[in-house]
């Protein structure tokens, strides 16, 4: 099976997704909307589409937005296997017509997430546990579509939905790894953050992290095989 992995800049990508989906036997195709022609969805049993330094209102300067959207919303329409990351996902919600715009509450480090019954008994969220600290990095956050269904949230905002039977959107980061997340830092923006502090947080939690990254790309991978 390919899934295809829209990419929006350096060090945003799969990371430990590209395990769980290479050790599952598939194969990751990567979709830079900034430099790459829009790919076809004829053959692509699952579509994930992670984060970005821009935002989803930003069509003036970067026009390859109105590219993404159109191809989730054949995604949407097609029943495609789709997972969205932190810009992807409210780039999935924006394309299923829901409000996304900035916040007055941006997280940045380690945030609580609570799944609530609709997300424990979600063939992907499932898989996590009903509370957890999620690792966060964003400006923007969505409303749940109207089609869609709430998985989790936390006292700032929604931190998943599902749309239908097989499309799920992930305010958080379950992707990153150490390094990643190192090379964010030193690319650090002028926000309240005590970026040292950070970092050691961050260490300490990764390994335990990046399991939980590997169980909800898998949960979601499979339900892709089962779709195809």
């Amino acid at each position: 099976m390919e899934v295809l992995s829209i990419v929006h800049g350096p060090n945003v990508g799969a990371e430990v997704f590209a395990d769980a989906v290479r050790e599952r036997g598939h194969r990751l195709v990567d979709w830079v909307p900034s430099t790459m022609p829009a790919p076809r969805l004829d053959g692509i049993g699952a579509v994930m589409v992670f984060g970005g330094a821009m935002h989803v209102d930003q069509h003036s300067t970067h026009p390859w937005l109105a590219a993404e959207d159109a191809l989730l919303r054949d995604a949407l329409e097609a029943g495609t296997p789709t997972l969205g990351i932190c810009l992807g996902a409210q780039l999935l919600a924006k394309a299923a017509d829901a409000w996304v715009g900035p916040t007055d509450e941006p997280e940045i480090g380690w945030f609580p997430v609570e799944v609530n019954d609709e997300g424990a008994a979600d063939p992907v969220f499932g898989r996590l546990p009903r509370r957890f600290d999620a690792f966060q990095w964003h400006y923007y956050v969505f409303d749940v579509p109207a089609a869609g269904r709430e998985l989790a949230c936390n006292s700032t905002c929604s931190q998943a939905f599902r749309i239908g039977e097989r499309a799920w959107g992930v305010q958080f980061h379950p992707e990153v790894t150490l390094e990643q997340v190192r090379s964010w830092i030193a690319d650090q923006e002028d926000v309240p953050v005590d970026w040292a502090e950070l970092d050691r947080e961050t260490q300490r939690r990764m390994g335990d992290w990046n399991t939980l990254g590997r169980t909800l790309c898998s949960a979601f991978v499979e339900l892709a095989e089962r779709a195809a």
